[in-house]
């Protein structure tokens, strides 16, 4: 058997062609592309099972981008949805906030003037059935809900509601309409001469809400402004540079771009900000990245405003989308963007090495950099200088802050992370406010009443700590004393949420955080303030 196989192997490779040396020599080059194709071609027509040839040119695609930097990536037609909506500021829907803790949609909020209030939906019913599809009982994720109830603009969905006390499923009939999605995820005042906004993401319609959220906020005596940029990935480069806008003066740099293939593009101001005389300090920490380190770049190198916190991400890299027909999208990395002082933020990466560039947050951690300012290694050959007061800033990993604030873990206790981890502090709230509702909006008509007035009871905390052994997460005394302050405030901020607005939970949660305290004293400290913003420490 060996002998035969040996000898047919020999018969195959006598019919290949010989070439001689010099012929071999003679080969054309085949460009990069040529040689794709024939390798597609190869697989289609020779691999021994039939092949999904979309399937192959995605994995293709993917693996080239990954020999890259780690921000190039490509997305096929449903994920290039997913990731364009979010920015583009509105989807169509039902027009509801919704929690989904338990096995029921419940109803947090109804958008104002959209398809569900426009119906009677409100705040607590239960959505049992969307069309055809049963939600309750089904313990779906939140993606598979979105898919049920998001549709095209007009289209109908035929909704049964559970409604407190009503016997009977209420049918609903909501016309899905265009749904904002909002940047701004807080706006209040913090005392009586500063305001507090919170940015969750940059997309396009980001400094206009800012602008409303800031002229309201004035309105009520704003005169400083604390912008918290924690936790916000980026988003548009050209909504940062219009938020940025609004703070800096005529002829101000913002950023600038370069890259191989394409022009520097400078961004610079043609007119004054209209907040350009307001005290700025910008919250940010080690998840904020992207076009907050634009804007928070900005305002750092112009000596427009503070930065407090800790050293942000480090995506100093700016990705330009390449849309195909069908849908699908490259997003390829194009140029670095570079801070007004000239410096580039960009972390270090290896090409190809993507999991390794994501592991450097896991590295700030075990270097014990989130809580001490002297574990950041400085680099003098990437120092730089602020534009106006000539600060040292310095390039290579992200901005860092003016005023480091180290991670609090102060109240966090595993008996607090399992009560969130289950569920159990969500479901309560909501169970309140459900029974309580009518009452509730009673004693305490506006959120300025329910801050100064509603308390967490002896009683109602005894009821938490028994919903949470009911869910399997066994009482702890040591860890409940430590955690306490911060579970009772968030039980405050969840049932105000539910009550008013999503920017009642900031409200209640904020005081307790380092970095906002630090922010509020920062700014109500002029000779403080002023200093710092000279390079005096």
């Amino acid at each position: 058997m060996i002998r035969k196989f040996i000898t047919a192997l020999a018969l195959m490779t006598a019919l290949l062609p010989l070439k001689s040396a010099a012929e071999q020599m003679q080969r054309p080059e085949l460009t990069p592309d040529q040689k794709l194709r024939m390798a597609t071609a190869l697989i289609q027509s020779y691999y021994i099972e039939d092949v999904d040839g979309q399937k192959l040119a995605d994995e293709a695609i993917t693996a080239m981008l990954k020999t890259l930097d780690p921000h190039s990536s490509y997305s096929d037609p449903e994920e290039t949805k997913e990731l364009t909506q979010p920015l583009e500021g509105k989807f169509s829907g039902i027009g509801i906030q919704f929690n989904a803790a338990t096995d029921t949609v419940y109803v947090i909020q109804t958008i104002a003037g959209g398809p569900s209030e426009k119906v009677g939906i409100r705040p607590g019913d239960r959505i049992i059935q969307a069309d055809d599809s049963i939600i309750a009982g089904r313990k779906l994720p939140n993606s598979a809900i979105l898919k049920i109830l998001r549709g095209e603009k007009g289209s109908k969905v035929n909704l049964k509601v559970k409604r407190g006390g009503e016997p009977e499923l209420i049918d609903f009939v909501v016309i899905r309409d265009d749904i904002p999605i909002y940047s701004v995820d807080a706006s209040y005042m913090a005392d009586d001469s500063t305001g507090y906004i919170r940015v969750s993401r940059f997309a396009e319609d980001t400094a206009e809400e800012v602008e409303r959220s800031i002229n309201k906020l004035k309105a009520k005596g704003m005169k400083n402004l604390i912008l918290d940029l924690e936790d916000n990935g980026g988003g548009y480069l050209g909504a940062a540079v219009e938020l940025a806008s609004k703070f800096l003066l005529k002829g101000d740099p913002v950023v600038f771009t370069k890259g191989l293939h394409s022009q520097p593009a400078y961004f610079n101001l043609d007119d004054d900000g209209e907040f350009r005389d307001m005290k700025v300090v910008v919250m940010v920490n080690q998840y904020s990245a992207s076009a907050s380190e634009i804007l928070s770049g900005a305002i750092q190198d112009n000596d427009r405003g503070l930065i407090v916190g800790r050293r942000t991400f480090g995506k100093g890299l700016v990705q330009r989308p390449f849309p195909f027909p069908d849908g699908s999208m490259i997003r390829l990395t194009t140029a670095r963007y570079y801070t007004p002082s000239g410096r580039s933020i960009q972390k270090h990466y290896d090409k190809g090495q993507g999991e390794e560039y994501m592991l450097d947050l896991l590295n700030r951690y075990k270097s014990g950099e989130l809580w001490s300012a002297d574990s950041i290694k400085l680099d003098e050959s990437l120092r730089y200088e602020t534009l106006r007061n000539h600060r040292p800033v310095y390039g290579g990993g992200g901005i860092l802050p003016d005023v480091f604030v180290p991670v609090d873990t102060t109240y966090f206790s595993a008996y607090y992370r399992d009560l969130v981890a289950k569920g159990v502090v969500n479901q309560f709230c909501l169970n309140y406010v459900d029974a309580n509702r009518a009452q509730l909006l009673k004693d305490y008509p506006d959120e300025d009443a329910f801050s100064s007035r509603f308390a967490v009871t002896d009683g109602l905390e005894r009821q938490l700590i028994a919903a949470g052994e009911k869910e399997g997460v066994e009482f702890d005394d040591e860890q409940w004393q430590r955690s306490r302050p911060y579970v009772l405030a968030l039980i405050r901020g969840l049932i105000a949420r539910d009550l008013y607005e999503d920017s009642s939970v900031f409200r209640f949660l904020n005081p307790l955080l380092p970095e906002y305290q630090e922010a509020l004293k920062l700014i109500n400290t002029p000779d403080r303030y002023d200093a710092l913003l000279r390079g005096k420490k």
